[in-house]
């Protein structure tokens, strides 16, 4: 969610200035938003540098390419668990809008050789060297390919799925775990600094912009998609200085949940992008696996 920070930016522009403003403004909201949320070219080489596990000491993965249903490929990296004591466990990991999966290795290296579980680490449609355009439908459709990705592979038959969403990853993980309720092979949910929904986004940041919410087509309305939750885990990671997402949302969020057990968990200091360095974050996963998924 840092591009969000530019996309706000255009909002600071006075709409009282004159109507000719305020009309070129909207047609930049609405037009431009997908290359503001969806900010995939950021940093600038972000598309064509992807970091591999092996830069970060991680030998046992593979690199895939997951064709989706409409046509698109998704570029994956799949890292084993620890073999030693390995939990019957298999995170499917969503990242934040920007940069692409290779930044986020060494949070996959923690989760893999110390909490020991399985990793699919999912780049979306045209982040990093997966093809295709991003918006909220194909993002949808990313997601569940991931899923049945996990479901269709053999040596995965059986393991505990859980989804871990960051930022706009966790709008993804909510959307996609309403979708698969039936199937109930969704053991459970990680959150971290989630919001609400796009629309709520901005007025909450921005509190004057609240009269051009509506020209925001990219929704996520995760508000209204988390009480159609009901039969699995979810455990709420809320940064309390992000300075993107407000906790505020968060806590509604946890509100608004009605699975059980639900379990909060505060970092006094996490900001939007250093949350998961925070001391205790990956404690709590810990204890959230131990505890509600898989022994």
């Amino acid at each position: 969610m840092g591009a969000l920070d530019s996309f706000l930016s255009y909002l600071r522009i006075p709409l009282i200035a004159s109507s000719g403003i305020a009309a070129l403004l909207s047609g930049v909201l609405y037009f431009k938003q997908n290359e503001i949320i969806y900010a995939r070219n950021f940093p600038p080489d972000a598309r064509t540098n992807v970091p591999r596990p092996a830069q970060f000491g991680i030998a046992d993965f593979e690199e895939l390419f997951i064709p989706t249903p409409d046509g698109e490929s998704l570029s994956a990296f799949y890292i084993r668990a620890n073999k030693q004591h390995a939990r019957n466990a298999t995170l499917l990991m969503f990242h934040g809008n920007a940069g692409n999966i290779g930044y986020r290795l060494p949070i996959a290296k923690i989760l893999a050789e110390d909490l020991r579980c399985n990793v699919l680490m999912l780049q979306y449609r045209g982040y990093g060297l997966s093809s295709g355009i991003p918006n909220e439908k194909g993002l949808i459709i990313d997601a569940q390919t991931g899923l049945d990705y996990i479901r269709q592979r053999h040596e995965l038959r059986g393991t505990r799925i859980v989804l871990y969403g960051q930022s706009l990853g966790g709008a993804v993980s909510i959307s996609l775990a309403a979708k698969n309720q039936k199937q109930g092979d969704i053991a459970g949910i990680i959150l971290e600094n989630t919001f609400t929904s796009m629309r709520k986004m901005i007025p909450a940041a921005l509190p004057p912009a609240k009269y051009l919410a509506f020209l925001c087509h990219q929704v996520w309305p995760s508000d209204e998609v988390l009480p159609q939750i009901t039969n699995a885990p979810i455990l709420f990671l809320s940064g309390l200085r992000d300075e993107i997402v407000p906790p505020s949302h968060m806590a509604k969020l946890f509100q608004l949940c009605r699975s059980e057990p639900k379990v909060w968990r505060e970092l006094p200091n996490g900001s939007h992008n250093d949350t998961v360095a925070e001391p205790g974050y990956f404690l709590y996963i810990e204890s959230f696996l131990s505890d509600h998924i898989a022994k």
